[in-house]
């Protein structure tokens, strides 16, 4: 029996690369990439491409969204505003506001086109930034948006199955699965070699060391 078609929203992070080898374990793959203004886009978009030579996925959408940058409220967006290396209180700068409620309102829609009855998404609510977007409630309150704003015959269901665990169990489930982590890009800089410094390189440093295994990718400072 022919297994059923996934889309999974791929940046060509560690997050979004595990999810995608969770989701090949059962699904075929159809792969959607946002590109919308931020700084790292460059790189973002040169490592989801080899991303997709290693997993090979049936489908891909590029999609654009250039008005996240317009709109700004994010140091990933707007240029002026320097991207933190230190811990912030609260909701911290680098919050896109609303960023995975429109790449989710993206893949659904190409979901329904496709026929695909899963969307992945790699969202994470234990060791995360603080992001609203990454909690439970808002995967629960976007699955019914999708129930109610779609057609009657039309079934997608959001997956984020690296909700409740750590970064370090994400990097331990990424190496049993295979996940290519030299292929990933998680740094919020577009420079050529990761930055080491801001949340998101902290973040995966920790996790790499904490799971007692080598992170594969070079930084200019750990």
């Amino acid at each position: 029996m022919k297994k059923e078609l996934a889309v999974v929203l791929l940046s060509s992070g560690m997050d979004s690369a595990v999810c995608a080898s969770v989701a090949k374990e059962q699904y075929r793959l159809a792969f959607l990439h946002v590109q919308y203004g931020q700084k790292s886009a460059a790189k973002e978009l040169k490592h989801f491409q080899k991303l997709c030579e290693f997993f090979r996925p049936e489908k891909i959408l590029i999609a654009e969204a250039p008005f996240l940058k317009k709109i700004g409220g994010s140091s990933l967006t707007v240029e002026d505003l320097p991207i933190p290396e230190d811990e912030e209180g609260g909701i911290p700068s680098t919050y896109v506001p609303f960023r995975n409620g429109i790449f989710l309102s993206i893949a659904a829609s190409w979901a329904e086109v496709i026929s695909a009855k899963k969307i992945f998404i790699g969202v994470n609510q234990v060791d995360f930034s603080g992001y609203p977007d990454c909690r439970a409630s808002f995967i629960e309150a976007f699955n019914q948006a999708i129930k109610e704003g779609t057609k009657p015959e039309t079934q997608i269901e959001i997956e984020a199955p690296l909700l409740n665990l750590s970064k370090k169990e994400i990097v331990l489930l990424g190496v049993k699965l295979g996940t290519p982590f030299e292929l990933t890009w998680s740094c919020y800089k577009d420079t050529e070699v990761a930055c080491g410094r801001c949340a998101s390189c902290k973040l995966r440093l920790k996790a790499f060391r904490e799971a007692g295994v080598e992170d594969p990718i070079p930084y200019q400072r750990k």
